[in-house]
């Protein structure tokens, strides 16, 4: 009889072992998940028969090496990765990634996504793509027009450096590579010329380039001695400026309570970035089908209009209501114009010309 009851027990247990959810990790930047969210594609996981429930983790993205420790340690499943992120220092990130198979029936939506966003080479790996497109931004300039009149508005990124702007604009201070990308192109260069040098280990140019008397030094203390306030995560904003940078939520914001900046559209175009759906390598069976059904739903029509209603981001989606700033400005996403995964090299000299401005 005991031997009877024990073997019951195990019948019992193993069943609901069996039936147990398990759990698909999220780690993602702050707002891009929300409660709402995991309810919903919980639900849809569970209506389609999976034993699967997403979980956000407690630890929000900041950095790209944050975020490559927290996958290097397997803590997650599904990460948003800015995708330049991928194959920085040596392509670590792309390592602990597996291909997005893009023709999989679960991932429906996928042919809602802007079709100059889904085979950027920096996302790529033998010819396969290691990302989803999600939605990403620019680094904009935004003109306060209570303020300035449309015929006085910068045509040109070169104008920033006029008298005329002295101490008028703003600058982000921690990502400083879009302010030398800005810089560059001010002297008639590509944004991320730097980068192109070190990639061909063109020393001898970085170093002409890059010399005390050169023309970069000068031209990026220029800038940042004209510029007329810093901000770092977010934009702050004050009587004595004309012109702010902005990621463009705290423009939304200003906006609706009576603002009315406008962005820049310069003709040189903007430094954008783009974040993404990955999957951590090691997803398989009934767990990877799980994942493209979260990731279907993220790139799905209702997710993707609320990342342009509420955190003011460009989607990756064409078949919505509004694009936002991509409505009035459609080019704004250039291939060209995406930050790289930059070189320890490039960035080691990047981080020099900061040092060297008084």
């Amino acid at each position: 009889m005991v031997s009877k009851l024990i073997l019951f027990s195990i019948l019992i247990l193993s069943s609901f072992q069996l039936l147990a959810v398990e759990k698909l990790r999220i780690f993602t930047w702050p707002g891009y998940v929300t409660t709402e969210n995991i309810t919903q594609v919980n639900k849809i996981l569970a209506d389609k028969g999976y034993n699967y429930k997403v979980e956000v983790l407690a630890t929000q993205a900041e950095d790209a090496d944050q975020m490559f420790s927290v996958i290097r340690k397997k803590q997650c499943d599904i990460t948003f990765l800015t995708l330049f992120f991928i194959k920085m220092h040596g392509e670590q990130i792309s390592k602990l990634l597996q291909p997005i198979d893009i023709n999989s029936p679960r991932l429906s939506n996928y042919k809602n996504l802007d079709a100059n966003l889904t085979q950027i080479p920096m996302g790529m790996q033998a010819g396969k793509p290691l990302y989803i497109p999600w939605g990403g931004g620019i680094y904009g300039f935004y003109v306060d027009t209570n303020k300035v009149k449309q015929q006085d508005i910068p045509k040109s990124v070169k104008d920033l450096w006029s008298a005329k702007w002295r101490n008028k604009f703003s600058l982000n201070q921690g990502q400083f590579w879009y302010n030398v990308g800005l810089t560059l192109q001010a002297l008639d260069y590509p944004p991320f010329y730097l980068e192109q040098l070190a990639q061909k280990n063109d020393r001898s140019a970085l170093k002409v380039l890059l010399s005390k008397q050169g023309v970069l030094l000068n031209k990026f203390k220029q800038f940042y001695n004209n510029a007329g306030g810093f901000w770092q995560s977010s934009t702050q904003f004050s009587e004595d400026l004309e012109i702010v940078s902005s990621w463009g939520p705290e423009i939304k914001s200003q906006n609706d309570k009576g603002g009315k900046w406008q962005l820049i559209n310069f003709e040189e175009g903007h430094l954008a970035w783009l974040d993404t759906i990955n999957f951590v390598r090691g997803l398989k069976n009934e767990k990877l089908a799980a994942a493209e059904v979260v990731a279907n739903y993220f790139i799905g029509k209702k997710v993707q209009q609320r990342i342009v209603d509420e955190l003011s981001m460009l989607p990756a989606s064409v078949n919505l209501d509004s694009r936002g700033l991509l409505d009035r400005y459609p080019n704004l996403f250039r291939a060209d114009l995406f930050v790289p995964p930059y070189s320890q090299l490039s960035y080691s000299l990047m981080q020099q010309l900061v040092e060297q401005v008084d």
